[in-house]
Order: C-alpha cells, then structure tokens, then sequence
C-alpha cells in the first residue's frame, strides 16, 4: 500500500496578488498565444487598459485615446478625469481597488472587478502608469508587479487623462508579436459603439458615425447582402440586421456596455429568439427557426448595469436582469426587437419581400436536403468518426470543457506519416487530429447539397459541429496542416474554399490558420536550429561553428514526433487566414477556383517568377 502523502501547515501557502496572477495567468486573461490569434493574451492586456479609457469616455470624460505599439512596447493614453493621485499605486497593484464601485462614478462600466490593469502590471516585465490631474502629475513604474519607481505627484501643464505604458512579459508569453489587424478590429468595434469616439493608432484615426450599421458594411460587401442593413437603434440597445446572398450559415456580433461577447450569452440568445418570433408574428406563419436564421448577419449591442460575465476576459453574459427599473434582459430585448423590427417591415416592403423570399428558398433547400442529411449522419456514425477520422482531445470532456474552451485546436492533416507524427506529438488535453483522404474537391459554386454526399466534407463538417449554428463550434482553432510542396498547397487551397463557401464566418471570427513548420534543421553536435525560412537558415549557419548539417524537410511526415512536439508546442507558429475586405468572397472564389481567366493566368505567372528566384535562392 502506498504511503500517505505528509499534509501539514507547512503545505499551506498564502500567494500575494501578483503571484497568483503570474501563476495562473489563464483565470485572469484566458489563453496566452503569441499574437497569432485575436483571442491570445496580449490583446486581453491591452483591451483591460483599453477598457478604463472607455469607461471614461462612456461617462464623458475624454473623446480621443491614443495608442502606439511599437516593437512590442505598449502605450495608451486617454483624456479623461485621471486617477486620483493618491490612489495611483493603489488601483494598479492592489485588488479589489477601483472607482467603478462606485456606481455614482460608473454606471455602466465594462470593468467591474478591480482586476484588469493589476493582471497586466503583473504579466508585463516593464508597467508604467502616469495621471494627470488637476495641475499635478503623479508616475509609478512597475517590473512583474513590483513597485520600481514612485514619483509626485508634481506640478504639471499636461491635460488631464492616464497614461499606461507596459511590455509583455516574454517569460509568460514566448516569441509574441502584436498584429495590427487584429488591434485595428478591437478599435474599430470599440468605435462603432461608441459614437463621437476617436481612437487613434500609430497615427492612424478610427471613428464611426453609424454605430453597428458601419460594424456589418465594413465586414461585408454590399453585393452579399440581400437587402439593406436594417439599423434600430433605442434606449441602451442597438441592432443591425441583414441576410447574406452567398453565405449559409448564422453570423452574430454581439455586445455588452463596449465589451465583445465572443460566445455569446443571455444577449445574444435572446436576440436569436426575438428575431424569429417578430419574423413569424409579421408574416403570420410559423416558419421554422432555422430557415428564418439561415444566411443572417446581424449584431446587437446592450448596456446593462453591473454585468456578470461568465470569466474575467468577459466574452460570455451571465446576467438576466438589466439593472435598475428595466426588466430582463430576454423581455428588453423581445420587447424592443417585436415593436422595431415589425414597423420596420411594415414601412419597407421591398425588404421584407426579399426576407420572405430567402425564408421561403431555405425551406425548400432544407426539405430537398432532409432525405440527404439524415443519410450523412448515419454514415457518419458507422464511420466511427471519433476513432477512424477523428482523433478527439479531453478538452470536450467534464469541467475541461469550460476551462481550457479557448485552447482548444483542430488540426487537419494529409496523409497518414503526418497525422501520424502529429497525432504521437500533439496535447491530448487540447489538440485533436483529423485525416484527410486524398485531396478534397473543389466546392466553388456547388450547394451546400455536396456537403453532405461527399465523405470528407461532411465528416469534417460533423468533427466541428457547425452544420447549423458557429455556436456549437468544438475548437476555437482551426489549422491547416499540410506540406510545403505544390500538393500541400492545393490542398490547403481546396480547404480555403470549402470554408469560404459553405461557412465563412470562420474565417471572419479569425478561427482558420495554416500550421508553419520548418523547412530546415542547422546542427552541430551541440546545437540545433530549426528554419522557417532562408533567412532563418542563414543566420543558424553563421551561428554554428564549423560545417553545420542541412537538412530540408520536404514534408510534414519527414518530421520525427519527437521533433514535431516542438513545432505544436509552446513555439508554435500559426499564420491566420483573413480576409481582404476590398473584395467579396464571391469574386474572390471565382477568381481563384473558377474559369482560368486571362486575369488569373497573369497573376500565376508573376507570382510564379518570384517563386522561382526563391527556389534558385535556395538551391545556390
């Protein structure tokens, strides 16, 4: 029998703040990442600074911020009413300390816990705050939470409003990179919210003057929807809706007081449930749920008192009630949602012919595909799908689930060597696999009918758990995962298009990515560099003393799993598919997977040259 494990008073330990954030930094800021996606660690960092400057804004202290971010280094400075200085200290190192308790001073404030800037004081290697009030400046420096340099408050002719300045602590977040698209998207929802706002970054301003009807014209071309955007616009609630020509299925954007509730919550399923109730009661016919919703892209923004999100990054509403005399959150919004929407239609029958259309074209697809569907699910029942196709992760599994959602990855593979090697490598706690057979095919311009009769669509399809809704979506990360040879390509191109065709808004929510590996290892007998580009390669040569030993990897299954843990782990490299927004997803499958226009034969060949000088590049 194995001995009893000692549990005494010397195994009970008491963290201060700032060790326990940087111990369990996932409980303050969710994943951590290295930039490459829109959700990792060092956007929550700035979003928590960001979301003090809006709460200043919101009760109208300050109508421009200014941000810079330059070779990591983090800068944000606001004109509001300064923290008062002689809690400056205070508010960024000690928790449970803020003004936003005070709800004569906040009202409906998005940073309600006292948590957000001592989380990013703690995590940054470098934090300074400054405050500016009142004719007097007060300075703090900090280092991984500990107070450096205190200074004032002293006179001072600068405006009003903090400053906060911070790094990224490389020791928590390894090899990270800020990427402006994903920064400018944060600013650019903060400013569709916030009217008479002006964020400039890096000399680059961001406004908006029609809220969320801007938020849906930027992230869609006017020629995929089907009708004009319908903006209604009330007391604490603002909604835009429209119905894409191309696109299957639903698309939300929701959002409470500023905040971008990326999973949702009471809100957003409210508003699903509003909108096909009004929908119903105004045509007087009882259509189903889906076909109403099928093709939607829409938002909503609510602001309620003292919000309770489900975690600290917020992206998920808890709260029922909307505080103060108002009523539930679900009755606000039936309410509002039943008395616009229907005056809408009402006034503008041209939109609601065409509504009624694309309801009436989704039941007819939907019958046409019953007998199909039904067929798919059980095929893909007896192929045993978590176990043939599927190698699953235990994130699905009890209290995980909620825990480590963020992290969870699917990666797609070609082949059985490179599934394989992936599979031996990869975190069961986080990472699934799922083989392809052959090469996809080539969906552009085909219906969501092939979806289901073709056997790799539709066991993908049923592996990510999107056939009806984004909400159900099993990994928050997508990632392509083939060979860096002109096959690998293809076949990541085909993939592209599938997603592209039949659910874009993958792509738009920055949940697709290609894996990078490297194309070389550099090694003596005390060193090994692993290469992602020639460049890389060079550098590792000249580091390595003597005749080093070149080794290019031709393909994924070339790559040990010893070797490949290292490619999946910490040091992982993921490329983000996004979308330019200066074309539709039409004209851009159609150019790229359609007839071989003159067009396209001119753009392959001149960006065949400049692949063949890297190859010559190479070769030399």
């Amino acid at each position: 029998m194995a001995q009893d494990s000692q549990y005494t008073e010397d195994n009970i330990r008491s963290l201060d703040w700032k060790e326990h954030i940087r111990m369990r930094p996932g409980m303050y800021i969710g994943k951590l990442g290295d930039g490459s996606s829109a959700d990792d660690g060092i956007y929550i960092l700035l979003k928590e600074v960001l979301d003090n400057c809006i709460d200043e804004f919101v009760m109208g202290a300050g109508k421009t911020i200014e941000i810079i971010i330059k070779d990591n280094v983090v800068s944000v400075r606001d004109y509001g009413r300064g923290i008062p200085l002689g809690k400056v200290v205070d508010v960024v190192s000690k928790m449970n300390t803020g003004g936003k308790y005070d709800s004569k001073a906040f009202k409906k404030s998005v940073g309600l816990n006292g948590v957000g800037t001592k989380a990013v004081n703690a995590l940054s290697s470098f934090f300074k705050v400054e405050s500016n009030r009142e004719d007097k400046m007060k300075t703090a420096e900090f280092s991984q939470g500990e107070l450096v340099v205190e200074e004032g408050p002293i006179d001072s002719s600068r405006r009003k409003g903090t400053k906060v300045s911070f790094i990224p602590d490389e020791i928590i977040f390894k090899k990270y990179k800020y990427r402006n698209e994903y920064v400018e998207r944060m600013l650019k929802n903060y400013v569709y919210l916030n009217l008479g706002l002006t964020i400039v970054f890096n000399g680059e301003k961001f406004q908006s003057e029609n809220g969320l009807k801007d938020l849906l014209e930027d992230n869609n071309s006017k020629e995929d929807m089907l009708y004009p955007i319908i903006h209604l616009k009330g007391d604490d609630i603002e909604v835009a809706i429209t119905h894409s020509k191309t696109q299957y299925s639903e698309e939300y954007h929701s959002f409470v007081n500023g905040q971008h509730t990326t999973q949702g919550g009471t809100h957003h399923a409210a508003f699903r449930e509003s909108l096909v109730k009004t929908i119903r009661d105004f045509y007087g016919k009882n259509y189903e749920a889906s076909d109403i919703r099928k093709s939607v892209i829409s938002a909503i923004s609510i602001k309620v008192m003292e919000p309770i999100f489900e975690s600290q990054t917020k992206t998920k509403l808890g709260s029922t009630d909307m505080g103060g005399n108002f009523p539930t959150v679900r009755t606000y919004i039936n309410d509002f949602v039943g008395k616009y929407l229907d005056n809408y239609l009402h006034k503008n029958p041209d939109t609601a012919e065409k509504l009624l259309s694309k309801i009436l074209q989704a039941e007819r697809e939907r019958k046409d595909l019953s007998g199909i569907r039904k067929l798919a699910k059980e095929r893909a029942k007896k192929s045993n799908l978590h176990n043939k196709k599927l190698r699953d992760c235990r994130v699905h599994l009890g209290d995980m689930k909620k825990d480590r959602r963020l992290e969870s990855t699917l990666f797609i593979t070609e082949g059985d060597s490179a599934s394989g090697s992936i599979t031996k490598s990869r975190d069961v706690n986080t990472q699934a696999v799922f083989s392809l057979r052959g090469k996809p095919l080539n969906c552009y311009a085909m219906s969501k009918k092939i979806v289901y009769e073709n056997e790799e669509f539709n066991l993908l399809q049923a592996a990510l758990n999107i056939e009806e809704s984004m909400d159900n979506l099993r990994y928050n990360n997508i990632v392509i995962a083939t060979d860096a040879d002109v096959d690998g390509m293809h076949i990541r191109l085909l993939l592209i298009t599938f997603f592209l065709q039949f659910f874009p808004e993958l792509i738009k929510e920055n949940h697709l990515y290609i894996l990078q590996t490297p194309l070389f290892r550099v090694r003596n007998k005390k060193e090994t560099h692993y290469c992602y580009s020639m460049e890389e390669k060079n550098i590792a040569i000249k580091k390595l003393s003597g005749k080093p030993e070149i080794t290019r990897f031709k393909g994924l299954g070339e790559i040990s799993p010893d070797e490949f843990k290292y490619f999946i782990g910490d040091d992982i490299r993921l490329e983000p598919i996004m979308l330019d927004k200066t074309m539709s997803i039409e004209k851009l499958l159609e150019f790229y997977m359609g007839k071989n226009t003159p067009d396209r034969q001119k753009f392959i060949i001149e960006n065949l040259k400049v692949e063949l000088d890297l190859i010559e590049e190479d070769q030399v």
